[in-house]
């Protein structure tokens, strides 16, 4: 509604999580800190704590997708209200492990084969659980057992668990004692101080394409922070209703006055719902029987006369039936059956020139086989275009931003088959091949099978090796300097020399990105690079579905 009077291509405040616009504050990069800190020195465990609102989650979700695929592998639990052999499956699912049995044993002894596997490999496995406060105490105990699975030297996997402080009087509790020991980095998120806040508020209005620190009078923004206290998720809903507050008035800029009616209005609105029932129950009740009563008085002859004559029929038209969306299990069932059809080669291939035609180059011919990595790879250099496998979340390719591929583990299939994501619409993945008039899915419907395994297709004008380092040839690191000058991470001379200010400026990019701070140019960081200069065009996922 507010959004043309105020010059936003997008809503600023959305209550759904959106990497785009993710800010982190002063305590949430303290709490990044100690995070990284309790997964790269494999603590073990590792507890992240805050009130409802404070941003735990943000925190996670940045965590996760900052973590190198190469050299990590995640999984993010929601909301973890299951059995225990549920959990161990759906931490075996987010992991890409076949999870055809309940029996905890046999759940275990594939999640050890698969940590093994990922330390042979020399990448570290990072679990993370989102409102640990909701789980009960025999589950909370196989989060414990999972820890156990350990070489001689160190633990196999890392697990965060993240909640509300509740979870901190559960882990006081005598029969928490063996749990509570093992956590030994702890971080308890505060909500922002003021400064953050203003920084957070005006960050989102730009992102959105408003005017940032113009918009808001200081004063307003000292209404909104005494309001939410700096609490992220109530700083969000204060904002928009200020901002719709300030429509209504016809109010270009928002002073304290603004503010306090757009909050007032929010509060009123929240009033408790058993506070306003016992207020209106009872008037509203005699209301109801005086006109029932006072209705029936008037209409009883109108009634006798319409029962004694004889009935018109009149034609009506009839409406189409809309088939309801078909969900959850009937979902999954009908995406089996979809993606069944097709054997898993013809699968990939398929989905392979999805993405093709997105990036307009010629699809792949009928017959060819891409089951093999280094076939797929071939086929992106055929058509000037590089292959990127990852690993991860759905995080982590919102950030990475690309239309994609994933692999799917579906229910009775014994070979994986692949689905595409062509773009984004109303916060979900637009997907092709569609499935039973479902041409989107939801993150939680696309994660409930994706193996955590996928693929995508970018391109690099300047043709770059995707590992820049210290030994690349002179005019390759030259290039490397100019795409960092004209990023604004780097200010030195084109020295042709990987020297550590070119060094630093990498990792000054990878921050401004919010990927793996390592200074080295690899494939990561060379596709965002290459899309980052505005003359580097290139499909985007969360701009394919809009219009």
């Amino acid at each position: 509604m507010y959004l043309n009077y105020y010059g936003f291509r997008e809503k600023p405040f959305n209550l759904t999580p959106d990497p785009r616009f993710v800010f982190l504050s002063k305590n949430h990069r303290e709490a990044f800190a100690h995070l990284t800190y309790g997964i790269n020195n494999r603590t073990g465990f590792i507890a992240l704590t805050g009130e409802v609102g404070s941003g735990k989650t943000t925190v996670l979700r940045s965590l996760l997708s900052q973590l190198d695929a190469e050299h990590y592998r995640t999984a993010l639990i929601f909301n973890p209200c299951l059995s225990p052999s549920e959990l161990l499956q759906s931490i075996n699912r987010e992991f890409g492990i076949p999870a055809r049995t309940s029996n905890i044993s046999e759940l275990l002894d594939a999640l050890n084969t698969f940590l093994l596997q990922q330390k042979a490999e020399g990448r570290i496995v990072v679990l993370a659980i989102d409102e640990v406060q909701n789980l009960e105490t025999k589950v909370l105990e196989q989060i414990r057992l999972i820890s156990n699975l350990e070489t001689d030297r160190e633990k196999l996997i890392q697990i965060v668990l993240s909640g509300q402080p509740e979870f901190v009087q559960i882990l006081k509790k005598k029969e928490m004692r063996q749990l509570s020991q093992r956590i030994t980095v702890q971080y308890h998120l505060k909500p922002m101080d003021f400064e953050d806040t203003v920084r957070y508020i005006n960050h989102r209005l730009e992102v959105a394409g408003g005017r940032g620190g113009s918009l808001f009078m200081r004063t307003a923004l000292k209404r909104i922070y005494r309001y939410s206290r700096g609490l992220p998720r109530l700083i969000n809903a204060a904002c928009d209703r200020v901002l719709l507050a300030g429509y209504t008035k016809d109010k270009a800029v928002i002073n304290s006055r603004i503010a306090s009616a757009g909050i007032k209005d929010m509060r009123t609105n929240a009033a408790p719902y058993s506070r306003k029932r016992s207020l209106i129950i009872i008037p509203t009740s005699v209301m109801i029987a005086v006109i029932f009563t006072v209705g029936i008085y008037f209409t009883w002859h109108d009634i006798l006369e319409r029962f004694n004559a004889p009935q018109k029929i009149e034609a009506k038209e009839e409406k189409p039936k809309i088939d309801p969306v078909i969900t959850g299990e009937e979902l999954y069932r009908a995406m089996a059956a979809e993606l069944g059809k097709v054997p898993y080669s013809e699968s990939i291939r398929r989905a392979f020139n999805n993405l093709a035609g997105i990036w307009n180059v010629s699809p792949v011919p009928e017959g060819v086989d891409l089951t093999e990595p280094n076939k797929l790879e071939r086929a992106a250099l055929d058509r000037e275009l590089r292959l990127y496998t990852f690993f991860g979340n759905l995080g982590t390719l919102l950030r990475i931003d690309y239309p994609a591929v994933l692999e799917l583990t579906m229910p009775g299939m014994s070979e994986k088959r692949f689905i595409s994501l062509v773009g984004m619409e109303n916060d979900q993945f637009l997907i092709d091949p569609p499935v039973e008039g479902r041409r989107s899915l939801s993150f939680s419907e696309l994660e409930k099978y994706w193996s955590g395994q996928g693929f995508l297709l970018w391109k690099d004008p300047l043709n770059l090796p995707t590992h820049i380092f210290s030994r690349s040839k002179r005019e390759k690191i030259k290039q490397l300097q100019d795409i960092l000058k004209k990023a604004g991470s780097y200010n030195g001379h084109l020295t042709g020399i990987y020297d550590i200010n070119t060094r630093l400026a990498v990792r000054n990019f990878q921050s401004s990105i919010g990927i793996e701070q390592d200074g080295i140019a690899g494939a990561q960081t060379m596709m965002f690079l290459c899309r980052y200069v505005d003359r580097f065009e290139a499909p985007r996922l969360t701009m394919a579905g809009r219009k």
